[in-house]
């Protein structure tokens, strides 16, 4: 049995640690000890949720001693965590990890990869933000293990906090990175439901009342880097209230640091002093937006002075005499934070919807900074309930208005920020309503978190509840961003912990050994009862991370029967939700993992229903004609003529539809060993496969078929010698590359490197299985590696650079020769250099259409590149305009974008030329592609109905 309930709250910018003995009722903070300056050690209660890299000899390892041995978690030599990594990162740009909790949640971008510091130089070590994260905890645990040795902490009862509109995936990586830290068993518990947990159990002596008038309680918990809203329903019970939740909000990274960056752009324009500057870099910026949050938490204090000085120091030797600084007023920050994040919004007007304009950061922060817009629309999404709660009519047309606030959250450390909040909430309710006091917002989430662990032994009040949302198996392909999914239930809110919900009246038949996988949904709108089918709307559910497995039949793991199955979800008593596949003929069972490596791209779910052209049993009839293993006499004409039959019978092929590809390369790769016939069978099924499996993800199971497809690269092709099937092979790869893992996309790399790299005598030696491969075929190839590191796109970029500057003389050449001769060999440099400037688009491209956005090519290496594209004359070279475009895309991240200097200048020659209206479009501002310029880019049209969000 544990000695000790210990409480974690792991946040965006402090994490904090409480405890109590098995037994007790004291509830007490855990110092933690941590580094306040090299070489010293000092005790406190909040550990600063931050890392800092330091340079090569920067600091000795004797100043980095702890009471404890601290190896890093990511396995970096020397690392900084808590106060002095908030000192030394205000004085060294680019070397400070944080906001790893928000990156979390973060689905864009590889979790598990090394990303942070975000735009960072290439000679600062990175580190994943699941690492960052499990290196706080591995933190308090070294802490908590010197300070009590008979007890170490990872054999005590856990509790550790989360935002209440984590998804499952956000779940599951907050528990991965615990696992890295030695902590394998904890409970997860939300932070809204925490820091009420809290205040019922500082006024449990006399909580029935405290609660006497109050019959719904609003929790707003404003952090670091989220707002969570949740509702908590309050009942007369058997001499104490009975207390649910009923309701919590969406997921927004909305919070202070949203605030510090508003404030450190207002800084920023200060800083030159009248004289045109450049603007900061992203990492100068964070420490500009550091020092603003000091001075916004001072200016909105209620003993406000009425201006503080903002100071940025110089860098490197200039650090004291290059600093500049700003004042910043107490009207200003209150006009800049008050108003703008808090404003009072009579109307309850909600959220706006699309993309934000800060996003600085590389982070999808929420796009309305309005916190009680988003709060109109979460009273508006529970109205029934809380209507139900407070016993108003059903039939009520007005937004119901809770009667109580609790406010927690480092923000609302500001008194006037909470004083707004209160205000907004009374003035839409027509009448004051209570706040409940929260003594210290920094630390009540983790003491609540103590408080929970109590009330499950029976010591303290319980909040009941159940699941804070619903669950969904959605039934059919994703469509338009606003039409509805049709889903079924698969766990309503509300269910509690423990009892698995069977969906009895849905059977799925599934073959063994090939991968299954499902595709979900949460809302946390009213719920339906568990199998009900139902609409959901555009606003109200969040598509989760697939779930998926292979499922092996334990007496015969090799079999390929198909079984009927089902589903069956509970929510675990850590706090998170299991779907298992349950055969219906015995009693064998699957669990289904959630997929969070990667860039976590959705895939739709294969509809049960979708419809398929009658012609598709006769196309794969023809397929098998031409490919299957029955011998067969088969006319190399009719092999050649196979696209114009398929096309006959389903219709022009750029109207397939992504079901309708993905089963013709079912059929495909199941007989590909027919491809080896002769060399017209294996081009014509190269083509055909590479088209069908485009663009390598986007519907169920293609993770499963590119690892099938995979397993072929290392043979190579069958006809070597045939020019048209080495390129068809490598038009196949440069098709489905956004499949490709990275490590995939490394070794096709390596294949890259040497066709274009190789002198005559390596090519003499040259393996059969490496497919020769033409320079236009290794320009596409390479520009479609987005998943290799931006150094080595870098590296395929001076390669096309080079390739242009070649193809540019030679027009220049082919233009003064009027001869005929001369006009086809500038025909011929002209389309050398429009091939050349697409692939240098392709490769630098500011936003990547699969990629993750941390593996882009650095953006002063992109400048350099754009000033070439810019010395060229766009009105003879059309594809300049287009590549700078792209170069110079707008991504509002700052670390990504290119100058403001370099953008005006592509923007004023672009008007010049009179590009399209669109390319000028995503040069000035945050957009999507059209379908042209997306055409354009890849290659080839997307798949009917696919559309990337990039």
């Amino acid at each position: 049995m544990s000695q000790y309930v210990v409480s974690i709250d792991l946040g965006t910018t402090n994490t904090v640690m409480a405890y109590a003995e098995t037994g007790s009722a004291q509830i007490q903070l855990f110092e933690i000890e941590q580094l306040t300056a090299p070489g010293e050690v000092g005790a406190a209660a909040l550990l600063p949720s931050l890392r800092y890299h330091p340079a090569d000899g920067e600091l000795a390892d004797g100043e980095l001693q702890l009471p404890w041995r601290a190896d890093d978690v990511a396995g970096l030599p020397q690392v900084v965590v808590g106060r002095l990594a908030r000192q030394r990162g205000a004085q060294v740009p680019g070397r400070l990890v944080a906001s790893a909790k928000s990156w979390l949640s973060h689905p864009q971008v590889d979790r598990m990869a090394p990303i942070l510091p975000w735009g960072a130089e290439a000679e600062v070590a990175k580190v994943s933000p699941v690492a960052a994260s499990a290196s706080y905890l591995a933190h308090l645990r070294g802490a908590w293990n010197a300070r009590f040795p008979a007890h170490p902490l990872e054999k005590q009862q856990i509790v550790l906090t989360i935002p209440a509109s984590f998804d499952e995936g956000a779940r599951a990586l907050t528990l991965e990175a615990a696992r890295m830290a030695g902590l394998p068993s904890l409970r997860l518990l939300e932070e809204p439901q925490a820091a009420f947990y809290d205040w019922l159990f500082r006024e449990r002596a006399a909580l029935a009342g405290q609660l006497a008038g109050t019959r719904l309680v609003l929790v707003c918990d404003v952090g670091g880097g989220t707002t969570d809203f949740s509702l908590m329903k309050v009942e007369p019970g058997d001499g104490q209230p009975v207390i649910s939740r009923i309701g919590v909000g969406n997921h927004l990274i909305l919070g202070g640091d949203n605030m510090d960056l508003a404030l450190a752009h207002l800084v920023e324009s200060r800083l030159a002093g009248g004289e045109a500057q450049a603007r900061l870099s992203a990492s100068r910026l964070s420490q500009l937006a550091e020092r603003c949050r000091a001075a916004k938490e001072q200016l909105l204090a209620a003993d406000a002075p009425e201006r503080t000085t903002v100071t940025l120091l110089g860098s490197g030797s200039r650090l004291i005499g290059g600093s500049r600084s700003a004042d910043l007023t107490r009207d200003e920050v209150s006009a800049l934070v008050v108003d703008g994040f808090f404003p009072l919004n009579e109307t309850q007007t909600g959220a706006k919807r699309g993309r934000g304009a800060i996003i600085e950061f590389g982070l999808p922060y929420a796009s309305d900074a309005a916190i009680t817009h988003h709060l109109a629309d979460f009273l508006r999404q529970h109205a029934a309930a809380m209507r139900e709660a407070l016993g108003l009519p059903a039939d009520s047309s007005a937004v119901p208005i809770p009667d109580t606030l609790l406010l927690n959250g480092g923000v609302f450390r500001a008194d006037a920020l909470a004083r707004r909040l209160e205000a907004t909430l009374a003035g839409w309710r027509q009448q004051p309503l209570r706040v409940l006091h929260n003594d210290n917002p920094d630390v009540a989430v983790a003491r609540g978190g103590v408080a929970y662990a109590l009330g499950q032994a029976g010591q303290a009040p319980v909040i009941g509840g159940g699941s804070a949302r619903s669950y969904f198996l959605l039934l059919d392909d994703a469509g338009p961003a606003d039409k509805p999914r049709r889903a079924v239930c698969i766990l309503p809110r509300g269910a509690g912990e423990g009892p698995e919900i069977l969906l009895a009246d849905r059977t799925f038949a599934l073959r063994l050994g090939r991968p299954v996988r499902f595709h979900l949904a949460s809302s946390t709108s009213d719920a339906p009862q568990a199998g009900d089918i139902t609409q959901l709307q555009p606003d109200e559910y969040v598509e989760l991370p697939p779930i998926a497995t292979v499922l092996r039949d334990s007496s015969a793991s090799d079999a390929r029967k198909e079984i009927p199955v089902q589903l069956a979800a509970m929510l675990s008593e850590v706090g998170t939700l299991e779907v298992h596949c349950v055969a219906k003929e015995d009693t064998q069972r699957w669990l289904l993992e959630f997929q969070l490596r990667g860039d976590s791209t959705p895939e739709p779910a294969a509809a049960e229903d979708t419809p398929m052209p009658a012609g598709l049993s006769a196309a794969i009839e023809k397929i098998e004609r031409i490919f299957g293993s029955r011998a067969q006499q088969v006319d190399i004409k009719e092999v050649k003529q196979l696209r114009t039959q398929l096309e006959q019978l389903l219709g022009s092929r750029e109207g397939w539809t992504t079901p309708v590809l993905r089963r013709l390369f079912d059929a495909l790769m199941e007989r590909a060993k027919g491809r080896r016939r002769s060399s017209e069978h294996e081009r014509a099924w190269l083509n055909l496969s590479g088209y069908c499996l485009r663009p390598g993800f986007g519907h169920a199971l293609d993770a499963w078929r590119i690892e099938q497809l995979w397993g072929a690269y290392d043979a190579g092709v069958q006809h070597h010698k045939d020019s048209q099937v080495c390129a068809e092979w490598w038009t196949l790869w440069r098709r489905v590359a956004g499949g490709l893992s990275v490590t995939a996309q490394l070794r096709v790399l390596d294949d890259f490197a040497f066709n274009v790299q190789a002198d005559a005598a390596e090519r003499g030696r040259r393996p059969v299985t490496l497919v020769n491969g033409s320079e236009e075929d290794m320009l596409r190839l390479g520009a479609s590696l987005e998943r290799i590191p931006g150094n080595y796109k870098a590296e395929i970029g001076a390669w096309m650079l080079g390739q242009l500057h070649a193809a540019t003389k030679a027009a220049v050449k082919a233009a003064a020769n009027k001869t005929r001769s001369g006009g086809a060999d500038l025909a011929k440099a002209e389309a050398a250099q429009g091939r050349f400037l697409w692939g240098l688009s392709r490769v630098g491209a500011r936003q990547p259409f699969h990629g993750s956005a941390h593996d882009v090519v650095d953006t002063a290496t992109v400048e350099t590149w754009l000033d070439e594209v810019l010395s060229l004359d766009w009105k003879k070279v059309e594809p300049a305009g287009f590549a700078a475009s792209h170069l110079a895309r707008m991504t509002g991240d700052r670390s990504r974008d290119i100058s403001d200097t370099l953008r005006a200048e592509v923007l004023r020659r672009l008007h010049a030329v009179g590009a399209p209206a669109n390319w000028s479009a995503m040069v000035r501002e945050v957009m999507q592609l059209d379908q042209a310029d997306e055409k354009r880019m890849l290659g080839d049209a997307l798949p009917p109905g696919l559309k990337l969000i990039a």
